[in-house]
């Protein structure tokens, strides 16, 4: 099962970095989103795929024309929380509010309940676990915030279950749809999104999805934006991670979604047989 989910965000949400972390910051950037999401858009239309579409609550917020847009094509919308700020530095109280207040302006668009989350930069960890109740507190039954890998902002490697499962965490259950990953020479390779779908070349790209009986993707309408402005104050190695591949971005996905059936969420979870995958105690 491949499932094809859009972190919907502007190309100025990069994490870790001063000039782009909060909304005093943003306004000092161009407006970019429309004509990424139109792009998205034109290769899902091409290609006949349905996806679920992650938006951040600011997005909806200052644009709800794109959140209207999505809906009105016929794709489904999750939250990926409103202000896009990482797990690990809030709150339980401060993660509550953010994501009640996504959930709301969203509902209040879509006039559809808000059933899949997904934390930016996958930044529930293993210190983070009470971010689950909260999600369940408000209504949401699929998580995809599960990275079962160390990565920068984290990850989650005890979790070592990157397929379809179950968590169980101090009396909850919520169904979750972590990213999943290939091993070369004993090491986790994601390829599924980012920088990572970026990065390495089609060929491996393919080679890897052919494997894997289930594929998570999770990409972002500035992954597609080669015409994106580079922000100065990044690092070298963060230029890269956020820069690499971009010309080459929008063929490789159209290639993908040709080469292989990719489903949304509702579609996958309908799909899943949920007593026979893995329950993770946590």
């Amino acid at each position: 099962m491949k499932i094809l989910t859009f972190d919907i965000e502007e190309w100025f949400h990069i994490l870790d970095n001063e000039s782009t972390k909060t909304i005093n910051e943003w306004k000092n950037y161009e407006v970019r989103i429309h004509q990424n999401m139109d792009r998205i858009f034109n290769i899902l239309e091409r290609t006949n795929t349905k996806a679920t579409f992650f938006c951040l609550g600011w997005i909806a917020e200052t644009y709800p024309e794109v959140v209207k847009e999505i809906v009105s094509r016929g794709y489904e919308v999750g939250t990926h929380a409103r202000m896009h700020q990482l797990v690990y530095e809030q709150t339980p109280a401060e993660f509550e509010k953010d994501l009640e207040y996504s959930i709301k302006t969203l509902e209040d668009i879509t006039g559809q309940k808000v059933k899949y989350f997904r934390a930016p930069g996958f930044s529930i960890t293993e210190n983070e676990k009470w971010a689950f109740e909260i999600l369940v507190k408000h209504g949401i039954e699929v998580d995809s915030s599960i990275f079962p890998a160390p990565r920068a902002h984290g990850g989650f490697p005890s979790y070592k279950q990157p397929i379809p499962s179950i968590l169980k965490y101090n009396g909850i259950e919520l169904k979750e749809l972590p990213i999943n990953y290939s091993i070369l020479a004993g090491k986790s390779i994601i390829f599924s999104g980012g920088g990572y779908f970026r990065l390495f070349p089609y060929a491996l790209i393919k080679k890897w999805t052919k494997q894997s009986d289930y594929v998570m993707s999770y990409l972002h309408p500035r992954d597609f934006d080669a015409e994106q402005p580079v922000i100065k104050e990044l690092s070298v190695f963060r230029k890269f991670k956020s820069y690499v591949g971009l010309k080459g971005a929008t063929a490789k996905l159209e290639k993908w979604l040709s080469d292989f059936e990719f489903v949304d969420i509702g579609t996958a979870v309908k799909n899943i047989e949920w007593d026979k995958v893995p329950l993770v105690e946590l």
